[in-house]
């Protein structure tokens, strides 16, 4: 009833189930991994960790949704949410923190700084 409406964003690259990749990835708009990924994440956009995927990486991005495991350190503009089959092993700055039940977090996250920027974005006005 009082549901959110999300935002659809195209996918504009796709690393599926079975394949392997080490080294960059930058990118705008949204990105879905379902195999494994090693390196280096930045993005404009969502990053999309699938059932079954494996992501060994520091991770900058606008938000990302788990479904799969993730290690490494995530730095996040607007969200992360890991959903009941996901697993992240790390730490991670965000102003948002969704898990769900069934969710594996391990390490520590750290929301004040974000909190602290939008309190005095709101004391200057």
């Amino acid at each position: 009833m009082w549901e959110k409406k999300k935002e659809v964003e195209e996918i504009k690259a796709f690393l599926g189930h079975g394949a392997e990749f080490i080294g960059k990835l930058i990118f705008n708009g949204s990105v879905r991994i379902d195999g494994n990924f090693q390196g280096e994440i930045f993005g404009q956009g969502s990053l999309v960790v699938g059932q079954g995927a494996l992501v060994k990486a520091d991770i900058a991005v606008k938000s990302v949704y788990i479904s799969g495991d993730v290690q490494g350190n995530i730095e996040v503009k607007e969200k992360i949410n890991i959903h009941s089959t996901g697993k992240f092993s790390g730490d991670v700055h965000t102003p948002v923190f969704i898990m769900e039940e069934g969710a594996l977090f391990d390490g520590e996250s750290h929301m004040s700084a974000a909190a602290e920027s939008k309190k005095d974005a709101h004391q200057t006005d």
